[in-house]
């Protein structure tokens, strides 16, 4: 049988079309006034990550006191991650090296800062006041005018227990010191902000120090009403589904959700489900074909064997 190229449906995230319940745009709110990190839990895939561009692109259309950019700084907090890689990065290899080689060709040392690079944080809290440092420390490229940034720190209950204690000062007082160039000292402007938002999968405790200095929310999975919401929001306008086929295949994804016994599916595959549904033209089809459909694209909700096996077998 032949394998069709189907038409590519990934469509790049529109925060206007992110939707906010009041309790988590409080919790949004609350941190930006008391200047402490939002951190956000919740299960994977119903938008933790998402809420930082939604809170940068909503921040950034106030054009008050505060200029802030449209995207957020990205950190994605890895196993071997430091405290230092939130602020920046020294390629002490590459320095290494780069210093053989001038050497060996009998030019002069190569420059430190070269090999110095700001990460998410780090960047955030200089752009807050790029006119007061000396550029010569990092090779990052600046803008001139002072901005406020949304940070998020993604995941970081992945990073090694020490790394959130490592970030109560650094996070408190918004600066840092670059150990390579003399402890140079980076710190934040008095006329901007930084919003700094961090998701966690609760994979493994956070510090209680750390959690003292956090605002928390836990983003719980939608309602049945609001998981219409959101699928109306995230297909746009255009889209051929009625309210009570959308309102249909919910109610089906949900009786998805309770059956799978290793990884129920979350909204972000909801969505997935529901634009290959559609490009299938689905609300063209009798109930059996329908069926057929619903079987056949199982994949996209279903991640494990065992719940493959306990859903076809339902369905």
């Amino acid at each position: 049988m032949k394998i069709r190229i189907l038409p590519n449906l990934t469509i790049p995230f529109d925060p206007e079309r992110y939707i906010m319940d009041e309790g988590l745009r409080n919790a949004v709110e609350v941190a930006i006034a008391l200047n402490q990190p939002l951190l956000l839990t919740g299960e994977p895939g119903t938008g933790k990550t998402k809420l930082a561009f939604k809170v940068a692109h909503e921040l950034a259309k106030d054009k008050g006191k505060y200029a802030f950019s449209a995207r957020p700084l990205e950190f994605y907090t890895k196993t071997s991650s430091s405290s230092r890689d939130l602020f920046y990065l020294y390629d002490a290899l590459g320095h290494f090296q780069a210093a053989n080689i001038k050497r060996d060709v009998g030019q002069g040392t190569p420059q430190t800062a070269d090999f110095i690079d700001l990460q998410a944080l780090g960047k955030a809290i200089a752009l807050t006041n790029p006119g007061a440092l000396d550029r010569s420390k990092f090779k990052t490229p600046l803008e001139d005018k002072a901005q406020s940034s949304v940070v998020l720190i993604d995941e970081i209950d992945k990073a090694p227990r020490d790394f959130p204690n490592d970030l109560l000062n650094e996070i408190e007082n918004l600066e840092f010191f670059i150990k390579e160039q003399d402890n140079y000292r980076v710190s934040r402007g008095p006329e901007q902000r930084i919003v700094v938002i961090l998701t966690s999968n609760s994979e493994k405790n956070l510090p209680d120090a750390f959690l003292r200095r956090c605002v928390f929310y836990h983003i719980p999975f939608p309602s049945p009403q609001q998981l219409l919401e959101i699928a109306k929001a995230q297909l746009g306008g255009a889209t051929q589904y009625t309210d009570q086929l959308l309102s249909e295949l919910i109610e089906k994804f949900t009786i998805v959700r309770q059956r799978a016994v290793r990884k129920p599916p979350a909204t972000a595959e909801l969505i997935s489900w529901l634009r290959i549904l559609e490009m299938e033209k689905i609300f063209e089809l009798d109930a059996a074909a329908q069926q057929t459909h619903l079987r056949d694209n199982l994949t996209i909700l279903v991640k494990t064997k065992e719940d493959l096996e306990a859903i076809r077998a339902m369905m």
